[in-house]
């Protein structure tokens, strides 16, 4: 059975993909609004590790929204999950199976029950979250073993997330400054590989 997983080539998404290829036939989906090509970053990691790939544009104004929302909150939390909800609509119209690398602790995004069930009775798909049940520790454990990771301020590591689309629309919209009032500094990784 054919699995599409949201992939953004960081740790979870990685991790995920091969938790669940011993199941299904998995492929990679990057969904993307194409103001610029960093989902490049994904495909080229989603070839080192073996799995096919898949890009998605989404509709703009679906950024553009978020972006509004992500400025009159002061943070992308709200922002970054109507996204993610959106390119969960986009997989769930193409795959009998969809899945995402959230995991337990996740802040933003998750998926909660109630989105998934609806998901699954709208499109007749089922939502699988291989890491639901895994806490940063033991994640970052299993991805020691397993996968080759590149780690970093997120505006240095270049990967196929929502993320670097939406700072790229602020950008344009508004300025650099408002890029800096939105998001938080915080880390990043990009798998390159399977060790």
């Amino acid at each position: 059975m054919e699995c599409g997983l949201l992939f953004s080539a960081g740790k979870d998404s990685s991790l995920s993909a091969l938790l669940l290829e011993e199941f299904y036939d998995v492929t990679l989906v990057t969904a993307h609004f194409g103001f610029t090509e960093n989902w490049t970053h994904a495909r080229d990691a989603a070839d080192a590790l073996g799995f096919p790939f898949v890009e998605i544009e989404l509709e703009k104004e679906i950024a553009d929204e978020a972006v509004e929302r992500m400025r009159e909150d002061g943070f992308p939390r709200a922002g970054i999950q109507q996204v993610h909800e959106a390119a969960m609509e986009a997989a769930a119209a193409e795959y009998d199976v969809i899945a995402d690398g959230t995991r337990r602790d996740d802040r933003v995004p998750t998926i909660s029950r109630a989105v998934a069930q609806s998901l699954e009775d709208r499109h007749g798909v089922d939502y699988v979250a291989p890491l639901s049940g895994f806490g940063r520790g033991a994640i970052d454990r299993l991805v020691e073993a397993r996968l080759t990771v590149e780690s970093g301020p997120s505006e240095t590591i270049q990967k196929g997330d929502y993320e670097t689309e939406l700072r790229e629309r602020i950008r344009a919209r508004w300025d650099e400054s408002a890029v800096g009032e939105i998001f938080p500094d915080h880390a990043q990784t990009r798998v390159t590989g399977r060790k």
